[in-house]
């Protein structure tokens, strides 16, 4: 792939922010979590407090990539068929056909999906981690590319169902969304004083500016992003000291480490390098670790957060010269 192909995938990228700026306020950090899961082929889970534009934000992504995307809201009656679909049976031909479910797009938003029992939460383990779906014992693709963005809300726990450690593995990214700024609460305010209905993302101005090409020919850079055997060694040094945390009953597994050299790998690309440096891995560290470990109880009440934690890990570690 020509370095001009690889520049204008990143130009492409790039241009997500100012398309999805245009209808969500303040959320740079969680746009760049999307854009490097795009890029690394992973799953990405927002937690957040209603009214934070959770959903806005992946709806915006959407309309910003020329990506089929489908919406499925998570509900206690939800059934597993209504995600991955079903053999429906034809009265005209006497057969069995199947009706794919809303698993079958680029772009899948699991809106609340701490709302669903369990056995429906695992209906998209086999979809996220083999990017296909068995139904009556045969297996059938999904398109590519894939990404499923789950919603959950942290502070309302009542009838909801926590997702296992298993399938928040199944994620590369746990963002955040923080409440906005004082500065960037005006200007929501502000758009929805002038008219900008989150409804109509067309009449804001939002439009397509990257699409499959552009993913796969960024996604080959990424690939040839060089990592040296000391960045690979701060990694797995990192990863090691989760599991020999006294705050921490379950630490990053091997299957996390590998998630954050290659989250690194996509930062470091996009910010215009072919090789990737420890502050790569520390700036995605967090996203990448915090869903990966599990707090002692009596570290929790003492008020340790996996954040503290990792940030704890970061600051111990030799950082390689």
């Amino acid at each position: 792939m020509s370095a001009s192909s690889a520049d204008s995938a990143r130009s492409a990228l790039e241009a997500l922010r100012t398309e999805i700026s245009k209808a969500v306020v303040g959320q740079d950090a969680a746009v760049t979590g999307l854009v490097v899961a795009l890029l690394c082929r992973g799953h990405v889970l927002l937690e957040g407090v209603p009214g934070v534009a959770k959903t806005l934000l992946v709806r915006t992504l959407a309309a910003a990539l020329e990506l089929d995307t489908k919406r499925v809201q998570f509900t206690p009656d939800l059934m597993p068929s209504d995600v991955t679909g079903s053999l429906v049976y034809d009265t005209r031909t006497a057969e069995f056909s199947f009706q794919p479910g809303p698993v079958f797009t680029n772009l899948l938003l699991a809106d609340e999906i701490n709302r669903t029992p369990p056995k429906t939460q695992a209906s998209l383990l086999e979809a996220m981690e083999e990017r296909q779906v068995s139904v009556d014992g045969s297996p059938r693709l999904l398109p590519s590319p894939f990404l499923v963005v789950a919603t959950q809300n942290p502070v309302e726990y009542e009838g909801t169902y926590p997702l296992p450690e298993a399938q928040l593995d199944r994620f590369l990214l746990k963002l955040n969304i923080p409440l906005p700024t004082r500065e960037h609460e005006i200007g929501v305010l502000t758009r929805h004083a002038e008219g900008f209905d989150p409804r109509d993302l067309s009449s804001a101005g939002v439009r397509p500016v990257a699409g499959p090409d552009e993913l796969d020919a960024a996604r080959a850079a990424v690939s040839k992003t060089s990592v040296s055997p000391e960045v690979t060694s701060y990694v797995v040094d990192i990863c090691r000291a989760t599991r020999e945390s006294p705050s921490l009953s379950l630490g990053v597994s091997p299957r996390g480490a590998t998630a954050l050299l290659a989250t690194a790998r996509a930062w470091a690309w996009l910010t215009g390098r072919d090789y990737v440096i420890p502050d790569d891995v520390k700036a995605l560290a967090l996203p990448t670790l915090r869903h990966r470990v599990q707090l002692r109880p009596e570290a929790e009440m003492e008020g340790v957060t996996s954040d503290s934690v990792i940030n704890s890990m970061l600051a111990h570690v030799p950082v390689p010269r």
